[in-house]
C-alpha cells in the first residue's frame, strides 16, 4: 500500500447548471487513509486507532514496549483517524496492523468480519458532550437541558465564531454529533428536527448538509485547537477528548449522549438515522447507537501475538486506570465480544460474551 495514500472525505453541495435542476452530490469519496501502517517488523507494535484514542493507546504501547524485551511501539507505526478511514484502509486498501480500534461498535463486525477480522472486542464508553469556548457571554449558565438553545443562540442571535461538524461518512462523531442535536430536540422540545435545521440542510434522515452560516466542517483531530484559536466557539466530542484536552464542556442527558442502553434510550435512538457514503460510493443509512469503542486483532498482523498482548494489557487494571483516569472513559471489563470462540487463549478471561442489547446492533 502507497505510505501517502489518503482517504478524504468532504461533504459537498453541487448545483446542477442546465434545465435550472440541482442536485446533492452528497459526500465526496477519494484515495485511502494517511499513513495507514502497512508491514513492520515482527518486534514493532502497529496500530490503526480511532483519533479519539491517540492520547490513550501510545503511552500503553509504550509500557508494554518497556516490558517486553525486543518490542517496540514508535509513534511512525501507528495511527489515529476516523474509525471508518480505519476500516476503509484494512478491507479495501490491504493496509496491515496488530491491533485496530474503532469508536463504534458496529464496525468491525459489519465492516471487517469475517476475511479481515475473527471477533471485536468491546472494551469503553464514552459519552458525547457539548465542548464550548467558555470566554463567550453566549454560553453563561449552559447547562444539560438548554445547551441546545444556547448554541443556537451564540451562532444565531450573537453572531459568533461557528459550530465545528465532522465528516460523518469518515467518523462516527459526525454522525453521533447530528443524533445528539435531534434527541436534544426530541427529549426537550418533542421534535428532532427542532434544532437540526439550525446547522444542517436535507431531512432528516437524509445526507445531512452542513449550513455554512452556522457551522465549520473540520477534522476532530484539530478540535482542542480550533476552540482555543476561537475559530469555532463549539463543538460536540467525545467527553475522553475533552477531558483529555483540558477543554471545558457540558454533560447531555444519558440518551441525548448516546450513554444510555435501557429499553426508552433504545427506542429514541430506533427513530432516528442519517445517511453517509461508503467507501463505495453508495449512500448508506445509519442510526444512533450507544457510544463503545471496540478493538480486535486483524486477520493479517504482522504479529498477531503482539497485538493480543497489547489488548490484554487494555483490558488490565493498567489499561482500565489509563482510560479512566479523570472520567475520560468507563472501561468495561470483562469485555464484551461478539465470538468468544475466535478470541486468542490469552484474552480468554479478560472477556465475556455481548449483552443482547448490544448484539442486536449486529
Amino acid at each position: 500500500m502507497a505510505a501517502d495514500a489518503v482517504i478524504a472525505l468532504s461533504l459537498i453541495v453541487v448545483a446542477a447548471g442546465g434545465a435550472g435542476a440541482g442536485f446533492l452530490a452528497g459526500y465526496e469519496y477519494k484515495v485511502s487513509p494517511a499513513n495507514a501502517p502497512g508491514p513492520v517488523a515482527n518486534s514493532t507494535l502497529s496500530i490503526l486507532g480511532a483519533g479519539t484514542l491517540s492520547p490513550f493507546f501510545p503511552p500503553l504501547a509504550s509500557t508494554l514496549a518497556n516490558e517486553t524485551p525486543g518490542v517496540s511501539a514508535p509513534t511512525a507505526a501507528q495511527t489515529y483517524e476516523g474509525s471508518l478511514d480505519v476500516t476503509t484502509a484494512l478491507s479495501s486498501l490491504h493496509a496491515r496492523a496488530d491491533v485496530a480500534a474503532v469508536a463504534d461498535l458496529r464496525l468491525i463486525p459489519q465492516r471487517l468480519e469475517p476475511n479481515t477480522a475473527s471477533y471485536t472486542i468491546v472494551f469503553a464508553a464514552t459519552p458525547e458532550v457539548l465542548v464550548y469556548d467558555p470566554s463567550l457571554a453566549a454560553f453563561n449558565g449552559v447547562t444539560t437541558s438548554n445547551w441546545a438553545d444556547k448554541l443556537v443562540a451564540d451562532v444565531t442571535t450573537h453572531g459568533n465564531a461557528p459550530f465545528a461538524v465532522w465528516n460523518a461518512s469518515t467518523d462516527p462523531n459526525g454522525y453521533n454529533a447530528i443524533f445528539s442535536l435531534e434527541l436534544q430536540g426530541l427529549l426537550y422540545s418533542g421534535s428532532p428536527t427542532h434544532y437540526y435545521p439550525t446547522f444542517y440542510g436535507g431531512a432528516s434522515g437524509a445526507p445531512a448538509v452542513p449550513v455554512s452560516a452556522t457551522t465549520k466542517v473540520e477534522k476532530e483531530s484539530q478540535a482542542a485547537t480550533l476552540i482555543h484559536t476561537k475559530v469555532v466557539s463549539a463543538l460536540i466530542t467525545y467527553r475522553s477528548y475533552a477531558v483529555a484536552n483540558h477543554l471545558s464542556f457540558v454533560p447531555f442527558d444519558p440518551i441525548v449522549g448516546l450513554q444510555a442502553n435501557n429499553s426508552t434510550a433504545l427506542a429514541d435512538y430506533a427513530k432516528l438515522s442519517t445517511t453517509i457514503v461508503s467507501s463505495s460510493g453508495a449512500f448508506v443509512s445509519v442510526a444512533p447507537a450507544p457510544v463503545l469503542f471496540a478493538v480486535t486483532v486483524p486477520t493479517q498482523a504482522p504479529n498477531p501475538a503482539l497485538g493480543a498482548a497489547f489488548l490484554h494489557l487494555l483490558l488490565s487494571p493498567q489499561g482500565i486506570a489509563l482510560l479512566s483516569a479523570g472520567g475520560a472513559f468507563t472501561p468495561i471489563f470483562p469485555g464484551w465480544t461478539d465470538h468468544p470462540s475466535a478470541v486468542p487463549s490469552v484474552l480468554a478471561p479478560d472477556v465475556v460474551g455481548l449483552p443482547a442489547w448490544a448484539a442486536a446492533y449486529l
